[in-house]
């Protein structure tokens, strides 16, 4: 944690050259929400953002006697390698001079893509034991693995975007601080992480609902949603600058 810590990188202020630090996380959060709804619906259970999810169906598997298809059991070995690799790829970024925020961006979305393309060619269903369906598995939870990675490297101050129960935590005992009333310091620190985590909470939110919504209505089609998301993210990142 400290060599990523360490890492120069844009924080929570480079945002706001380029559409704000709110919007920028709220884009982030409806990427995640959407696209792990849909695979959770359309990929027989699968998180794609939500490594802890995929753990608690692959415990339950167990218990059951029951086989999990291989893109589960591969799911969280796969998020953690790529997490590893996008964190080397971000400090040979920095090393270089060349600012990490764009490329990881550009990654995240090419695996979106690649994602929504082999779901589109297997057509209605997706067998997650063999190779298109683990692999087409295996691209969205490296996506969100990017996603969750490039906000600790290339984001600093912004709430994760992935997963809502570190940022819903944060932001309660924030509140409850503001209500408490304790020292203007406190009062004032709270108000200003409550301002970058609330819209990470409602990004992730629409995102899911929408992303159910689509999904009703155009199956593993509506996956062009978090991919058009993700174009817009990295078209909001601006130039690369060292």
């Amino acid at each position: 944690m400290d060599g990523i810590a360490n890492l120069p990188s844009h924080d929570a202020s480079d945002t706001r050259n380029v559409a704000g630090v709110l919007l920028f996380p709220a884009v982030l959060s409806l990427i995640a929400g959407s696209v792990d709804i849909i695979s959770f619906l359309g990929l027989d259970g699968l998180f794609n953002a939500h490594i802890t999810g995929n753990l608690v169906i692959i415990a339950a598997h167990m218990i059951a006697g029951q086989a999990a298809n291989m893109a589960l059991l591969l799911s969280v070995p796969i998020f953690i390698l790529v997490l590893a690799l996008t964190s080397l790829l971000a400090a040979r970024l920095e090393r270089a001079g060349i600012a990490s925020l764009r490329p990881l961006l550009l990654l995240q979305f090419l695996l979106i893509a690649g994602f929504l393309t082999l779901c589109i060619a297997e057509g209605s269903h997706m067998d997650l034991n063999v190779t298109n369906g683990i692999v087409a598995g295996l691209l969205g939870v490296s996506a969100m693995a990017v996603q969750n990675a490039l906000v600790q490297i290339s984001l600093r101050g912004v709430p994760t975007t992935a997963v809502l129960t570190t940022t819903v935590t944060r932001f309660t005992v924030d509140a409850t601080h503001v209500l408490l009333n304790r020292s203007a310091a406190d009062v004032t620190t709270a108000r200003g992480r409550m301002k970058r985590s609330w819209p990470a909470i409602v990004g992730f939110t629409a995102g899911a609902a929408v992303g159910a919504t689509f999904f009703a209505t155009a199956g593993l089609w509506s996956l062009i949603l978090p991919t058009a998301l993700a174009l817009v993210a990295l078209g909001m990142s601006g130039p690369a600058k060292p």
